[in-house]
């Protein structure tokens, strides 16, 4: 009874103080996200009081989990909001794209302009999809490496709905105008600082369970957990070092200032995709692949040479996002010479990957869901050759600033991050909530084609747009001066851009596939009665060579 009453009183100490921070707002945007914690306070509060087991604090215990089960509520939760955020995220990206294309979809409100809806697609898909992907999988696979329940349940599902929260003020405050402008690390000072509340908790969470393991060897796939969590906790530390200019106002200003805040934000930035968006889906697939494939890792030896060099390499290549800037020229070329080297132990994580279905090939044949892994570590694969390629100064020349970089993230992104993520919500949801597989295994089998087209569509309109403008920016003419203008460079783009859209389409449309199927599963619908897939047919009687004087085959026939 004590705790619960402890509890209530803390929710109803912050409902006061954010309805204070309201009041005395010094200006409207600081006032709607004060007003949006307030709501969250007095849902937490409604919850805390409502959902309490009172026969029990009357008989002066609590209810005590069931430590032979994994705590899997926190995980359920998270692939629900995975599957929401995903699909806001892609709807998102879409509408800009299409923004691009046609202008007049700015609809001519400050709400709505490509601007501000930019930083919430980044975001939705970052860190919202993303972001609730790897902390739902890291619960999953911390606690079957570990064979351990989560070492604070409590503390775990404040992570889950802190995160929310801090996905819900990013997003309202993109819309609002509320953001420092770094790529990545919009979000203002008082949302940064909740932001780390949730990461230690998080931290703590993840380090309790693997302290409190039964099994003595901690899984590789941990070791990469544990590297995105840290790295990331530095990285947002770092980075977002504010001054507010009120404690009750959404305005602040950064420490860094100049060439050495442009070297923190990238360094910031590239090692944002490279231990959240890398080492994290890293991990995912050291644990998923296996599981799926029903083999054992390729290489263990290879896995754990992989870790170290992906995450000593991975911190110094940052500058190679401000070649031809104020940045002194040994940093820029430090970061092309680290980016290079990075290739070697990326593909060493896809190549072990892959080797991994050594003997269990003919699953790529039969069981989309494989082949949706397969699928994003080619596209890893292929994105990180593509990156350190495109690190190198005379390459940079003609890709930066264009919208090859766009094709290039998206090849990540969308083949690389999203493929797995789909794989893994595949995986978890039968077995998250007691099914005997997917509502679907023939609509898993659309969606990874339509995501595929989507990818192959995008990334190569990008790709050819990247280098027209790369090319078109660079032409002089015999007098000097630049053949083409901007105006004349964004008119040349107009059909890339529809592909683009169209590609996007696509992806957003096998996400929707994604969601029916997931919703069906959940909610125990009868499986779909479909035809398993399957190879060609084969007749064995017609497999033997043609007699002598005997009538030739009808194929032969007709090749003749």
């Amino acid at each position: 009874m004590v705790t619960l009453i402890g509890r209530a009183g803390i929710w109803l100490v912050l409902l006061l103080i954010a309805i204070l921070a309201v009041a005395a707002a010094a200006d409207t945007g600081f006032a709607i996200h004060m007003g949006i914690v307030a709501a969250a306070c007095l849902i937490g509060l409604y919850f805390t009081l409502t959902k309490a087991n009172y026969a029990a604090l009357a008989r002066g215990g609590a209810n005590l989990p069931d430590q032979s089960r994994y705590d899997d509520d926190p995980i359920r939760w998270g692939v629900i909001a995975t599957v929401f955020w995903g699909m806001a995220g892609f709807t998102a990206g879409l509408f800009i794209a299409l923004q691009l294309a046609f202008p007049v979809l700015n609809l001519g409100l400050e709400w709505t302009t490509f601007g501000r809806l930019r930083p919430l697609h980044t975001s939705a898909v970052i860190f919202a999809f993303g972001g609730n992907a790897l902390i739902a999988t890291s619960f999953y696979v911390v606690q079957r490496t570990c064979r351990a329940r989560l070492a604070f349940p409590g503390l775990a599902r404040f992570v889950f709905w802190g995160y929310q929260l801090f996905i819900v003020l990013a997003a309202t405050g993109y819309l609002l105008g509320i953001t420092q402008g770094k790529e990545y690390a919009e979000p203002e000072w008082y949302v940064d600082l909740w932001l780390t509340i949730v990461w230690v908790a998080y931290l703590a969470v993840f380090v309790g369970t693997l302290v409190k393991r039964t099994e003595p060897h901690i899984y590789v796939a941990n070791w990469f957990y544990l590297s995105f969590i840290l790295t990331v906790a530095m990285l947002h530390l770092v980075n977002n070092v504010n001054l507010p200019v009120s404690i009750v106002g959404a305005r602040s200003y950064p420490l860094w200032a100049g060439v050495q805040g442009a070297l923190v934000q990238w360094w910031y930035g590239h090692n944002a995709v490279g231990f959240f968006l890398t080492a994290g889906f890293l991990a995912m697939m050291y644990y998923f692949v296996p599981k799926q494939a029903e083999r054992p890792i390729y290489s263990y030896r290879l896995s754990i040479i992989h870790f170290w060099a992906l995450i000593f390499l991975y911190i110094w290549a940052g500058p190679h996002h401000l070649h031809y800037t104020a940045l002194p020229d040994w940093a820029q070329t430090l970061g092309m010479v680290f980016s290079v080297m990075l290739w070697m132990p990326s593909w060493g994580g896809m190549i072990n990957g892959l080797m991994t279905l050594n003997g269990a090939w003919d699953k790529v044949r039969t069981d989309p869901i494989m082949r949706m892994f397969v699928i994003s570590l080619a596209f890893y694969g292929m994105s990180t050759f593509e990156g350190p390629m495109m690190s190198v100064k005379s390459v940079n020349s003609l890709s930066h600033y264009t919208d090859w970089t766009i094709g290039h993230v998206h090849s990540g992104a969308l083949g690389w991050n999203g493929m797995i993520t789909f794989a893994c919500v595949y995986y978890l949801t039968p077995r998250l909530w007691g099914r005997s597989r997917m509502y679907s295994l023939r609509m898993i089998n659309w969606h990874f084609w339509l995501a595929t087209v989507g990818i192959v569509f995008y990334a190569a309109s990008m790709w050819v747009a990247g280098i027209t403008q790369g090319l078109m920016w660079r032409e002089y003419g015999a007098d000097g001066y630049l053949v083409n203008s901007f105006a004349e460079t964004v008119a040349a783009l107009h059909p890339m851009f529809l592909l683009r859209a169209f590609g996007g389409l696509l992806y957003l449309s096998g996400a929707v596939i994604l969601t029916v199927n997931v919703w069906k599963t959940i909610a125990g619908s009868p499986l779909r009665e479909e035809a398993p897939l399957r190879d060609a047919p084969y007749d064995a009687e017609k497999d033997r060579p043609l007699a002598a004087g005997g009538a030739a085959p009808a194929y032969a026939a007709a090749a003749e």
